[in-house]
């Protein structure tokens, strides 16, 4: 194997490609520490080497802080640390790294997703947040059904009036019809929306 291209990342870092395929970017330091010279040979076990010592050390540290920064979904951490330019490999053992120790637990993040949000959105515009996040759909149609008792779809909408200043007894016509047509957007079923927008008495 051959060290084809040592391009410049950063004043201090750089991406390492071998045999003309992207391998891992180090720093200047590391660069003279195992003698890695453009255009030289590289042994398969100086590469894995350098990958277990420094690059995946380096992956799981920054997931780490990742997580700690923020909750995040599985997908969420891989996107973030292919951003920094780790390999599927080394995204994979870090990923496997946090898991053991329990720091990324996707039906976790999706019940306090839905258990924080429930009364403020509805189940559509929280499956398709989850969606976005990159969760299987299989596993959020299954913690829906989990979480669906108790429900408070119209609580929702009541929040959102609330906020809206929205009285039924003095709002007019135009005003409930928009109020309709935004509700219905937001994935609130027909049924709960007339119901709320009908009844005075919650927020007289």
């Amino acid at each position: 194997m051959i060290i084809s291209t040592m391009e410049p990342y950063t004043k201090t870092k750089f991406k390492i490609y071998i045999d003309g395929q992207f391998a891992f970017v180090l720093y200047k330091g590391e660069l003279s520490r195992y003698c890695l010279k453009e255009g030289q040979e590289i042994s398969s076990e100086l590469v894995e080497k350098i990958e277990n010592e420094v690059i995946l050390k380096r992956a799981k540290l920054r997931a780490m802080y990742l997580l700690n920064d923020m909750s995040r979904t599985e997908s969420e951490l891989r996107t973030k640390l292919k951003q920094n330019f780790y390999t599927d490999k080394v995204i994979d053992a870090a990923l496997a790294y946090v898991k053991s120790f329990g720091y990324i637990d996707d039906a976790a993040y999706i019940r306090n997703f839905i258990l924080t949000r429930q009364n403020k959105k509805s189940k559509k515009e929280l499956y398709a947040e989850l969606v976005k996040k990159g969760i299987p759909k299989a596993l959020i149609e299954l913690s829906m059904e989990e979480y669906h008792e108790g429900w408070g779809e119209q609580e929702a909408i009541r929040k959102i009036l609330r906020k809206r200043h929205y009285r039924a007894e003095t709002a007019s016509v135009d005003e409930k019809r928009k109020l309709y047509g935004y509700l219905a957007r937001k994935g609130f079923r027909y049924d709960d929306i007339q119901q709320v927008l009908q009844v005075s008495e919650w927020n007289a």
